[in-house]
Formats: C-alpha cells, structure tokens, sequence
C-alpha cells in the first residue's frame, strides 16, 4: 500500500474513537490509529512497519488476540470478531476484536482493518452482575437454609430461640447474663398413673395434643418455652424477646391455657382419653440466661434460685390452679381476680411465702378462668381408708389411717389422728391408688382435692358406702 493511499486512510480514521490497525497479508503493521497505541501501550513507531507476530507472539497472555488477528489474515474471505484478553503491560483488558477488509479499485483485498474495543468496564460490570446473581442466589439457599433450621429445629425449641440462635452473631457462645423476666412451670395431676393405664400411642397422641394446645397459649403472649419436662412445660417470659410486660403476659398465658384445658379435654373425650388437670406455678426475678453446657452439647436455658422456687410454687398446685409469687403479683399492674392467698413455707426460703390463687386478669388481656367447685356429698358413716405420706415422688414406708366422711367428684374429707400439713401430697388405697394433696383443714379433719383417681375408685366408693 503506497504512502498516499496511507495518509488517505490517516484522515479518514483518525477520528474514530475505536482502535484500529491495518494489518497487510505479509504480516506487516500498516497503520495504527491513536487509540490503538493507547489500548495496545505502544508507541506509533513501534507499531507502524513492525511484523504483527514480532510484536504479540512473545507475550503468551495475548495468545487470543495474535490467533484472532491472523485468522483474518489467512482467512480473507470472511469477516472475525472475538472478544479476548489482551495485556498491555498494565493491566489485561477485554477487547472486542472485529476484522474487515479493504480492497483496491478492483475490489481486491489488499490488507486487513482491525477494529477493537475495549469491554473491560462491561465485562466488569457483567461480572458484578454475575456476582450480585450469585449473591441473591446465596441468600436465597441462606434463607432456605434457615427455613429449614427454624421449621427443624423450632419443633425442638421454641421459635423465638431459633430466630435468637440465627440473628445475633454469638448466639451459639456458651454464657450466659443476669435478666429479670418470669418464670412459668406447668404440670398435669396423676400423670405417672395415666402412663402405667394407657398404651403408649394413645398416651403419646394425647400428649402431642395437649401441648400443642399450650404451646400456642404460650406464644400468643410471647412465651419462650424452654422444654417439654414429661408432661410438664418450662417456659419464660422476658428471653430472649426482652419485654416490660412479662409478669402480666405470663399470668395471661396461663390463665388462658387453663381455659384452654375445658377444649383439649372435650377431645380427649372423643377418643377414650381421661380427663386431664393441670396446675401452674409462677414466679418472677432474676436468673441466668443463656447458652448452657458444654461446645459438644448446649441448650438456651435459665439457672437460678427463682427457677427452683417456681417449681416449689407449681408443686403447691391443685388441677385447674394458677399459683403466682408475690413478686409477679406486685409488677402486674393490671387488675387480678383473686381466688384466694396461702401462706406456705417452701424449701429453700427462710420463713413464709404467701402465694396467690388467680382466676382473671384485665386490660388488655382480659382473661378469665371459671373454677366450678364440686359439692361434697356427707357419707352416712365414715369409710375407713388406709393411706401413705409422699415425700417428692416416693411413698412413706408407714400406713396411716383415717376415714372419708364426705366425697365430690375431685376430692373428699377425711377425718384422722394424724397430723397433716397443707399441701402435703397423699396416697390413699381406694379402689387402688388414689393421690390426693390435702388443701384445706377443716371442723372434722382435713380436705383432699384428688390429683389421680384410679379406674377402680368408682366401683370401690359404691361399695364401702353399701
């Protein structure tokens, strides 16, 4: 190509902002545009009259771009364009590389146009794309992940545990922290005596029920259950979800899983099941909460003397009560019906507790439990009956004696010698055994409110009356 026809394409592409070289089918570089020098980091006259394999073939990093330029040179009859990396001596960019041909007056070829385009900054920005894809694609398994973590495990421990476990950064660190918030322990009456009377299935379906019933009690006033104890449930309220109102919202979720009680029995009801009675104990202070255990094996869990003394209050419980520590009584500022007041004198506490029986709590939970007492029936003459003291769960070696001189549907009088404490549990033979926690003293002797009557009872009062 001569110098004149040069200089004609000088003027024609020097204001093209793209780079171009001019390339013969020798090999020899017969022109570059000023961007070409920039893209390429080189200088015109290292370009211009230079060999193209001289200059590109040492370098291995541009290997793409010298095979893409001479597929356009050995191939003429058809037009190349490849997007490939191209190193500069700064830094590798993304070039577009797309080749034409110019021809004389007689439409022949006569060398080759390079065209190419830097892409880095699109490249980057589809890798950012990418990248961005790739993130909502891992937050997308993360959120699967912790579905499926909180379906999974939220059946082993309470929803707002999982959330606390997931969302703070330590939340599985063994420790713990001081926090007041209340403590709430339920139990069902003359359970050890449905187990040895029922097959298991049975048992464990009446079970599953009940307590899906008290665990949606419980959350709807933002309890935290912190296990299943048997029949029993451990819950709080006030952790890990921090609130002012947890003495009230635990009194609420108890009253109303009492109430919740007259339902779960209908269906039991339905199916054969017996009838069950459920005591609640409460008590407000402060404990330790946190991570418990060891690295191998932990649970979110509470320690501290107001967990034992709630379980003190809950033992005090007869079916169908709510029993509250004076220190829940005194952080409710709504209005409490009030059955009644007993002073007692649990282990661990130096000197008397005096516990509340409630039945209703106002503004704005507005629940209230009806407690429907049982008439005592008088007995022509007293029954005698035989019975044991119970210390924890174990029975007294020593048979007491005593007799029944008025009976109701969930407990009797009995008169006897001996001297009995309130609260004291008993385990009177009648029919097999009959347990019973002595509630009252009276003119005559004592009243027991029956926490298990067994299936014998029935046809042994028919008899010992005749």
């Amino acid at each position: 190509m001569e110098k004149k026809e040069l200089q004609f394409w000088h003027n024609v592409v020097r204001s093209i902002s793209d780079s171009l070289m001019i390339v013969g089918f020798d090999g020899g570089i017969l022109y570059a545009n000023k961007s070409a020098e920039e893209t390429l980091g080189m200088k015109e006259h290292e370009l211009t009259g230079k060999k193209f394999a001289e200059l590109f073939f040492e370098d291995e990093r541009n290997d793409q771009f010298s095979q893409t330029v001479l597929d356009a040179i050995y191939d003429p009859d058809r037009e190349h364009m490849q997007v490939v990396p191209y190193y500069n001596g700064e830094k590798t960019l993304h070039l577009r590389v797309t080749s034409s041909f110019l021809t004389d007056g007689e439409e022949k070829h006569v060398a080759v146009i390079v065209i190419f385009s830097d892409l880095s900054e699109l490249m980057d920005l589809r890798e950012a794309v990418k990248s961005m894809e790739t993130i909502r694609e891992l937050n997308s398994q993360l959120e699967l992940r912790n579905q499926l973590i909180s379906e999974t495990f939220g059946r082993y421990l309470s929803d707002e545990i999982v959330r606390h476990l997931l969302d703070t950064p330590d939340g599985l660190q063994l420790g713990g922290t001081k926090q007041n918030l209340t403590i709430l322990m339920s139990d069902l009456r003359g359970f050890t005596a449905m187990c040895q009377r029922m097959e298991p299935a049975d048992l464990i379906a009446m079970l599953n029920h009940y307590f899906a019933e008290m665990t949606e009690a419980i959350q709807r006033y933002r309890g935290t259950i912190i296990e299943f104890l048997g029949d029993g449930i451990f819950a709080v309220f006030g952790a890990p979800e921090i609130t002012e109102t947890h003495a009230a919202d635990a009194v609420a979720a108890a009253l109303e899983m009492e109430v919740r009680m007259e339902g779960v029995n209908r269906w039991n009801a339905e199916r054969g099941y017996p009838t069950l009675e459920m005591g609640i104990g409460i008590d407000t202070g402060e404990v330790i909460v946190g991570n418990i255990g060891s690295e191998k094996r932990a649970k979110y869990g509470v320690v501290g003397s107001h967990v034992n003394l709630c379980g003190r209050i809950e033992s005090y419980t007869v079916g169908g009560q709510v029993l509250i520590s004076p220190t829940t009584k005194e952080l409710i500022g709504t209005d409490l019906e009030v059955a009644k007041t007993m002073t007692v004198y649990p282990k661990g506490v130096n000197g008397e507790l005096v516990i509340t029986q409630v039945t209703g709590i106002g503004e704005p939970y507005n629940v209230h439990e009806t407690l429907v007492q049982s008439a005592m029936h008088q007995l022509d003459h007293p029954v005698p009956v035989c019975f044991r003291k119970l210390e924890g769960k174990h029975e007294t070696a020593e048979y007491r004696y005593g007799g029944l001189t008025a009976v109701a549907r969930d407990g009797a009088e009995m008169e006897t010698a001996e001297k009995l404490e309130l609260f004291e549990n008993l385990q009177v033979r009648a029919g097999g055994k009959l347990f019973c926690k002595v509630v009252d003293k009276t003119d005559r002797g004592y009243r027991l409110q029956y926490t298990a009557i067994p299936t014998g009872y029935a046809e042994w009062l028919k008899e010992a009356r005749s």
